[in-house]
């Protein structure tokens, strides 16, 4: 039997409504498009049961100048095994990646194509190419791609909380809660000394809050709470998911903070949040340990940066997080 595959008088079969995404806490796999092709030879005998090897890829023609051409935007290869029908199924976006980054894809910058080239020994020898049009593209694959190219601004309401800082891509920053976590707290768990959270700048309360949570617990933690504990353990519910990553600002987001602070109070009160504290003798603790003793909180109705004790200032929380 010739076991040459005529992929012409293949019947090709794109389903593109089985759209899978997987999530870990620290990345997303990456989505995945179901793709069907009932495999025959060129005596149009199905070819079943048989290991093939595959190289998929997703493509647009673009009338470039001198000469018009086919970009590939995503590229992987598989080795599927027709069934007992000559049926293979395949998803596009679980084989091995040889370009591009299948969840990246502009579904909006379409049409794009589907480019198959098949070896039918099961190797990497593809001898037989077929290109079918993506007439339509499932909107959760493009509600996906505009979430990930999502921008942002000082104001919006998004990711937990208000946006009060983000980066030159627009599309990653920091919020803050739309609400105080306390109007007053200490910032050690019960025993004074160094804990050498000394970091300053976006995003360095993370990293603070989590040594001055491991720090109190070697130098001695009475179990009363405090300053990072409250963020640490602080979980907010917005637009039905839970956000649980949120940390004690360092002095540096603190300021951006209270620059925004008009923003971040209407933006608060709008959805039922509140206002900074503004109050000679109120400050907001920061992350950014000073000494021994002390570490650093800031005033928002002076916008002062001033030390405060450790165990003796009760100062005002506000808990922050990156998206």
């Amino acid at each position: 039997m010739n076991r040459k595959i005529n992929l012409f008088k293949a019947l090709l079969i794109i389903t593109l409504t089985n759209l899978l995404i997987g999530s870990s806490i620290f990345a997303q796999a990456p989505q995945k498009m179901s793709y069907q092709a009932v495999i025959r030879n060129s005596n149009n005998d199905l070819i079943t049961n048989t290991q093939i090897g595959m190289r998929i890829k997703i493509q647009k023609f673009v009338f470039a100048i001198p000469v018009p051409q086919y970009i590939t935007f995503y590229a992987e290869t598989q080795t599927p095994t027709t069934n007992a029908n000559g049926l293979v199924s395949i998803e596009i976006g679980a084989g091995t990646v040889i370009e591009g980054n299948f969840s990246a894809i502009d579904w909006s910058d379409g049409p794009y194509l589907i480019r198959t080239e098949i070896d039918p020994n099961g190797g990497t020898n593809y001898t037989i190419n077929g290109t079918s049009s993506i007439l339509s593209v499932p909107y959760a694959l493009y509600a996906k791609y505009a979430e990930n190219t999502k921008t942002y601004k000082v104001g919006d309401f998004a990711h937990g909380g208000i946006v009060f800082w983000v980066d030159e891509t627009g599309q990653h920053g920091l919020v803050c809660a739309k609400e105080d976590q306390s109007t007053g707290v200490r910032w050690y768990a019960g025993t004074n000394g160094n804990t050498q959270a000394k970091g300053d700048g976006p995003y360095a309360g993370k990293a603070n809050t989590s040594i001055i949570i491991a720090a109190h617990a070697a130098i001695g933690d009475d179990g009363n709470t405090y300053a990072a504990r409250i963020c640490n353990e602080l979980k907010i519910t917005e637009g039905g998911k839970t956000y649980g990553d949120w940390y004690l600002p360092s002095c540096e987001e603190l300021t951006l903070m209270y620059e925004n602070k008009s923003i971040i109070n209407s933006t608060a009160i709008a959805n039922g949040g509140s206002s900074f504290v503004e109050e000679s003798s109120k400050y907001y603790w920061s992350s950014t340990e000073n000494d021994n003793s002390s570490a650093w909180g800031k005033n928002f109705k002076f916008s002062v940066n001033a030390p405060g004790s450790k165990n003796n200032a009760s100062w005002c929380v506000r808990a922050v997080r990156a998206f």
